[in-house]
């Protein structure tokens, strides 16, 4: 059985390149049991969570990293968070039947790439490209083709129960061509349910066995959602009272579910009051989770 929701680096000795391996079980569960996604977006999601897993881990940062694919296919949109605190969140929005086993551009027609890294100092940086390739790995492989950024190569799968990932980079003025191409056609012999199923080290000797490869310790992985009764409550205020209390006069309550984890928050009239009040207030017991 492969090591349960956990990042593992290593390292090539003796040459510049450097790899992660993801393997995510519970915490991708947890996304699925937010919403009954169909299988096919299941594949598309999962290798998403692993992809933001394996390169949060190679980018330094604190705060979140979002990896987002926005089509016109019947896959509309992938978004998958990993944060510097090892935690993910995931979520898709799909309409009419998107086809099992169909590649990225057949499941989201034309459409873009993003990566965005929110810090905390409020400075984010985004890039954007077209999607381009049969996959999430080699639509990230454009990507820091295009971006001119380090050399990187990520192979993924993903089922109902585990997603994994497995990312080489060649360090900057580090690694010989030869080196970086022979280490890249024995990865890429790796087949999916080597990636879902096998440890760590038994992956690792299986694909680079007459390579130096130092195995480093795991770091643990989780799922979180991130959202709460303060944040709702922050973007009810930007959307101001005379919205909110409209809302409430006509339903009756005000409801809001987060499209992560599918929690749904509600505000009767006397919360929608205290939130704009001017003093201190104190939550009335209706305001619920």
């Amino acid at each position: 059985m492969a090591d349960t929701d956990s990042i593992r680096r290593f390292l090539f000795e003796d040459t510049g390149i450097r790899g992660n391996l993801v393997h995510l079980d519970a915490s991708w569960r947890a996304v699925l049991d937010a919403h009954p996604y169909p299988k096919a977006v299941r594949v598309h999601l999962g290798q998403s969570l692993a992809a933001v897993a394996l390169l949060s881990a190679i980018v330094k940062f604190e705060g979140s990293l979002i990896l987002q694919v926005q089509g016109e296919g019947p896959l509309r949109t992938l978004v998958a968070q990993a944060t510097s605190a090892r935690t993910i969140r995931g979520v898709a929005r799909w309409e009419d039947e998107v086809p099992y086993g169909g590649s990225l551009p057949e499941c989201c027609g034309a459409g873009r790439l993003v990566l965005t890294i929110e810090r905390g100092d409020g400075s984010p940086y985004q890039g954007v490209v077209p999607l381009v390739g049969d996959d999430i790995a080699q639509a990230l492989g454009r990507y820091f083709e295009a971006s001119e950024q380090i050399p990187t190569r990520l192979w993924l799968a993903a089922d109902g129960s585990r997603a994994a990932g497995l990312l080489l980079q060649r360090l900057p003025s580090d690694a010989d061509s030869d080196d970086w191409g022979r280490v890249g056609l024995l990865a890429a012999t790796v087949k999916p349910a080597e990636l879902l199923e096998l440890p760590a080290a038994e992956l690792l000797r299986r694909l680079f066995n007459e390579e130096s490869v130092r195995l480093f310790d795991s770091e643990p992985i989780a799922f979180r959602c991130g959202c709460s009764r303060a944040r709702i409550e922050d973007m009810l205020r930007i959307m101001g009272e005379t919205e909110v209390q409209s809302i409430v006069t006509e339903q009756g309550e005000l409801q809001v579910t987060c499209e992560f984890c599918n929690r749904t928050y509600r505000l009767d009239a006397v919360d929608a009051g205290q939130l704009f009040a001017a003093s201190t207030r104190h939550a009335s017991p209706t305001l619920r989770q």
